[in-house]
């Protein structure tokens, strides 16, 4: 029923990609698409750039900051997202117990047994009540009181342990540098949403549904990290509620459109940071990404290059040069008079994005 073009054009349009579709805010953005990666604080804001109206860095920071509205923490996959601040509790409660047991086993090889765990997370609470915000060297600090030796990656699964179980999540910027703060300080006692099991379940595989459909329950398994078998029981629970239509192996929200309208004459175009949802958001690559040029977006070693996109399809890749108004692109195929408009308009953007305040 659907080809690769609707289905890339559905897909980018959800995700505020394709279509001129841009949020107003950063908060907006992020409940739009749910989560945005954010292993990189910098892919992080240009993630949120990419999908707003003329957004600066500043009101990003004032969401996390200032509104609170949107939170950084470890989440799908045990990687670093940012999601709406009142989801974080029921999200964590239902992915944390599966990450801290695929965890477990390089707890072990770091030496971090149990009660080194359990005594670390009461520390990390007390210093961050007394002295928090502070940065991951801050929290290595006191840690090393433990004997945890400051180098290595002891303290990371340390401070991310006491982040899963709850204590802590990612707290304002200071000079550039992340800071933790306990979680039940930053955010408010109560998110709107309080979910547990299987409606937890199932909410999270409508969020996953609404920010990237058309899409197979496999993707959503690969997205969140949940086993198949899970994200099978969040299917069925959607399926019996009626809110979600299957078309063979895809399955879209009910009573969205299964196209868009018209396209313009004028490519969407948009720059997407590294590591971008919008192409680690699915099982396989090849609606998003030509196959010919799989290996120029995801060179192995775990790296995802920013990507420029035309309509929700992978034109090119790009870079920050060292020049002052430096954004290198690197074309997969010589680029239309009318499409290389828009990707200078998209350079110019950026580089307006990224420039430091005076």
């Amino acid at each position: 029923m659907f080809d690769h073009r609707s289905v890339r054009g559905l897909r980018a349009h959800a995700q505020a990609l394709a279509g001129g579709a841009r949020e107003a805010s950063a908060e907006a953005v992020v409940r739009r698409v749910f989560a945005i990666q954010s292993q990189d604080a910098t892919a992080a804001d240009l993630g949120v750039r990419v999908r707003a109206r003329d957004i600066t860095a500043g009101a990003i920071r004032t969401a996390y900051e200032d509104e609170r509205s949107i939170v950084r923490g470890w989440y799908m996959r045990g990687t670093l997202h940012t999601i709406p601040s009142d989801d974080a509790r029921w999200v964590l409660r239902l992915l944390s117990p599966r990450i801290l047991a695929a965890s477990s086993r390089r707890y072990q090889q770091l030496g971090l047994d149990d009660d080194l765990r359990r005594r670390a997370d009461q520390l990390i609470r007390r210093v961050l009540a007394a002295h928090g915000p502070l940065t991951r060297a801050g929290l290595t600090e006191h840690l090393t009181t433990l004997g945890v030796p400051p180098d290595g990656q002891a303290p990371f699964h340390l401070i991310r342990h006491a982040a899963l179980t709850g204590i802590l999540c990612h707290g304002p910027q200071r000079a550039g540098e992340a800071t933790y703060v306990l979680l039940d300080d930053w955010l408010p006692p109560t998110g709107r949403f309080q979910r547990e099991g299987d409606a937890a379940l199932a909410e999270l595989a409508l969020r996953y549904l609404a920010a990237h459909a058309p899409a197979a329950v496999e993707d959503f398994a690969s997205w969140s990290g949940l086993p198949i078998s899970w994200a099978r029981r969040a299917w069925k629970l959607l399926a019996e509620s009626g809110v979600i239509t299957e078309y063979g192996v895809l399955t879209m929200i009910t009573g969205r459109p299964q196209e868009l309208p018209c396209p313009s004459d004028t490519p969407d175009v948009r720059m997407l940071p590294a590591y971008d949802n919008y192409l680690v958001g699915y099982r396989t690559r090849e609606v998003s990404v030509p196959a010919a040029h799989q290996a120029r977006v995801w060179p192995g070693g775990g790296i995802i290059r920013p990507t420029v996109i035309a309509d929700g399809l992978a034109i090119a890749t790009w870079s920050r040069g060292s020049g002052a108004r430096s954004v290198n692109v690197d074309a997969f195929d010589p680029v239309p008079p009318q499409i290389q408009r828009e990707v200078d308009m998209e350079k110019d953007a950026v580089f307006r994005f990224l420039k430091p305040t005076p």
